[in-house]
């Protein structure tokens, strides 16, 4: 009896993931038939003239998640190096208490404060620097060029960064704790520095679960909803500047979907939905087969 119980919660869960997957791909069937595989690649959103396409959505998708990891992954690091082996002992229930707080702050307080409080900063003091220093350099210029509005690309990866920094600090530090001290000893002993220790003793024990915790916080950014919403811009229109608005698939669907006055409309909102699915699993496969790779390259299963 137990065996069947474990059995079908496993199952169930395999289950209920496929039928969400099916639903949605039923309810952008007629979007997807009109459009083909255009839709995925095609700038147009209009609902006036019926013309939907994705490709604006997935770009920004896919970029303010990637602006998130860049800058989300070396500050967990060095919040989970500095919890590990650099604070004191007094210091580090209280900064890991903090950080645990701010994973349980609700996402559109993160959007409220990006809006209100980030926004002004970004169009008064940040975009401004860098459209000066940076745009007009040859290469990284079209990125940093446009007029200072706050809103965009890089405001919202940033506000996501700062929410997927608790979840992949949190990560980190648990492994990092889990290193025998008899390794990090044993390299003391050796005459081995500090960052020595983390280089070449911490990171390879727990490369796994590193790699692990990163893409768990890359899954958090890419389904991330209110925050970007907030802070993006809603804007269909693609530009190759991060400082120009934008639009999301999640933000998409959560500022038009009580505005589909037809039935193609609302299924090119739940065609972006499967997208995103798709997107994610892919995201997420990926991170298991580096793992598996990770794994098997030293000499482990799992």
């Amino acid at each position: 009896m137990f065996h069947a119980a474990a059995a079908s919660a496993a199952w169930l869960v395999l289950i209920v993931l496929g039928m969400a997957a099916l639903s949605m791909l039923w309810g952008g069937l007629p979007a997807l038939r009109r459009f083909g595989f255009g839709f995925i690649f095609s700038t147009d959103w209009n609902p006036v003239t019926r013309q939907f396409g994705a490709g604006v959505a997935i770009y920004g998708t896919l970029v303010s998640s990637a602006i998130a990891m860049l800058l989300a992954v070396p500050v967990s690091f060095g919040i989970a190096v500095f919890l590990t082996e650099v604070a004191p002992a007094r210091v580090r229930p209280v900064v890991a208490a903090a950080i645990e707080l701010l994973a349980g702050v609700p996402s559109i307080i993160y959007g409220m404060w990006g809006l209100f409080v980030f926004v002004p900063v970004m169009s008064d003091t940040i975009e401004p620097w860098l459209t000066s220093s940076l745009g007009a350099l040859p290469l990284v210029g079209p990125l940093f060029s446009g007029p200072p509005l706050g809103i965009g690309m890089l405001t919202a990866g940033i506000i996501l960064g700062i929410m997927i920094i608790p979840f992949i600090s949190s990560v980190m530090r648990d492994v990092f704790m889990l290193v025998p001290p008899q390794l990090r000893e044993a390299s003391f002993a050796l005459g081995a520095t500090r960052w020595e220790v983390v280089r070449k003793v911490v990171l390879p024990y727990t490369r796994t679960a590193v790699v692990g915790g990163v893409f768990l916080g890359l899954g958090r950014a890419l389904g991330e909803t209110m925050a970007v919403t907030f802070v993006l811009g809603n804007a269909h229109d693609f530009s190759l500047s991060l400082l120009m608005p934008g639009n999301s698939i999640s933000a998409a669907i959560a500022n038009e979907f009580t505005e589909a006055d037809s039935d193609l409309y609302l299924s090119a909102l739940i065609a972006l939905g499967f997208l995103l699915f798709v997107v994610t699993f892919i995201v997420l496969a990926a991170a298991k087969l580096m793992l598996l790779r990770l794994a098997r390259r030293d000499g482990r299963t799992s």
